[in-house]
């Protein structure tokens, strides 16, 4: 039997977030191939959570849009 081998950093996939900080979108490649390339590099506020993965506030263009990412894709700023 094979052993399952884990994508991305075991720390990013891991990591807790709460409501209200502050994040980066940092699209992780190995991960997910249909995500949205605009929103790579931007900043939001984590809403909730839901399942695995967080809802985020993201200002696209002129409106406050809400994206549903995983935690891999994450990166907490201070």
């Amino acid at each position: 039997m094979k052993k399952k081998q884990v994508k991305g950093k075991m720390s990013r996939i891991f990591q807790e977030l709460k409501e209200g900080d502050r994040v980066a979108v940092i699209i992780d490649v190995s991960e997910n191939k249909g995500f949205p390339k605009r929103i790579h590099g931007k900043t939001g506020v984590i809403e909730k959570r839901k399942g695995k993965a967080y809802i985020v506030k993201i200002r696209d263009n002129n409106k406050e849009k809400q994206y549903i990412i995983k935690p891999v894709h994450l990166k907490k700023l201070i």
